[in-house]
């Protein structure tokens, strides 16, 4: 695993301790970590999942008992996800405010019961001590991009020169992915691969459909190309993040905030794929996304552009890098 080097303004003193409480999502702890490495440290993994009627009452209710949030106290908790945010008020209560608790996402309750808060902008939370950015934390850094594509490069070696990422996602709550979606995306996706003699280098998720995997194969046969079935291949042996750095452009579909947000750290062009269906909250990322010129919606065309790289891990990190050191010296 590369670990993140924190930036000067990120250093913390040596020996603080974390813990990071999540319901154990990979996204949730993905972010989290994600801050810690940035901010140079090894945290401890509290993955709590209260039973009824604690579970209903989150983020609002009482911490559940859970033998593994107890005292000695961590330096620093960074908390994410709905169950994490009753452990992280015991936490701060019973550490007599010592311990200072940071949150990603929106809490759902009263942002000054923490001592930061980071939710993304779409979420328009406000509050002297809510941070927000466009693009969600992760794990991505500039290290582990050129090492993740020193691995890879066997991998596509018989490949074009010219490469374009693939990132698909699937179905979730609010976004529709079919197996017809995908033959239209596929065929549009082939034509591109034609017409501009670059090679696919694709990846699918957990959440795409063997169904919808299976017409991609079969349309995407004909043109250079290299697929990672998500749900069939070894984890080994999943390209992401490298792929991103050795593709001239990504192309990713609408349905997850983090496979978008990622894509954006390379300053490379982002091509969003835009599926059936939406939100409020997915129409003001995308559409901001747009405005600032870091990603354009997917017409089947390459052009070029450039932007500098969005990287909230590291804003996020500082921020709670600078809260941090003005706590413990007042």
């Amino acid at each position: 695993m590369t670990e993140a080097k924190p930036a000067s303004s990120q250093h913390l003193p040596s020996g603080t301790t974390c813990w990071i409480v999540t319901n154990g999502m990979a996204g949730f702890e993905m972010q989290a970590v994600g801050v810690a490495e940035a901010l140079g440290l090894k945290p401890e993994l509290k993955r709590v999942s209260p039973p009824a009627p604690h579970k209903w009452m989150a983020p609002w209710g009482p911490a559940a008992a859970n033998d593994s949030i107890a005292a000695p106290w961590p330096n620093i908790v960074i908390a994410s996800g709905r169950q994490s945010i009753p452990y992280a008020r015991k936490i701060k209560k019973a550490s007599r405010d010592k311990t200072f608790v940071a949150i990603l996402q929106n809490p759902k309750v009263d942002p000054a019961k923490f001592d930061l808060v980071w939710a993304p902008e779409h979420d328009q939370l406000s509050g002297p001590n809510v941070i927000s950015t466009l693009t969600a934390p992760h794990r991505i850094t500039p290290q582990r991009l050129v090492e993740s594509a020193d691995r890879l490069r066997q991998r596509y070696s018989s490949l074009p020169y010219s490469k374009i990422a693939v990132v698909l996602g699937g179905p979730n709550k609010v976004y529709d992915f079919s197996a017809d979606d995908m033959r239209s995306l596929a065929k549009t996706l082939r034509a591109l691969a034609y017409e501009a003699n670059v090679a696919l280098i694709v990846t699918t998720s957990r959440r795409t459909s063997p169904e919808a995997t299976a017409v991609l194969k079969d349309e995407l046969k004909s043109v250079p190309h290299d697929i990672y079935d998500a749900l069939s291949d070894p984890p080994e042996d999943n390209p992401y993040p490298g792929m991103l750095a050795l593709a001239d452009a990504v192309i990713v579909t609408c349905d997850s905030h983090n496979m978008v947000g990622e894509a954006t750290v390379t300053g490379k062009p982002v091509y969003v794929v835009e599926l059936e269906g939406g939100s409020p909250k997915f129409r003001r990322f995308l559409d901001a996304l747009y405005v600032n010129n870091v990603a354009r919606q997917f017409d089947g065309l390459l052009e070029t552009w450039s932007y500098a790289p969005l990287n909230a891990t590291q804003e996020i990190a500082a921020a709670i890098a600078a809260a941090y050191s003005c706590k413990n010296k007042s």
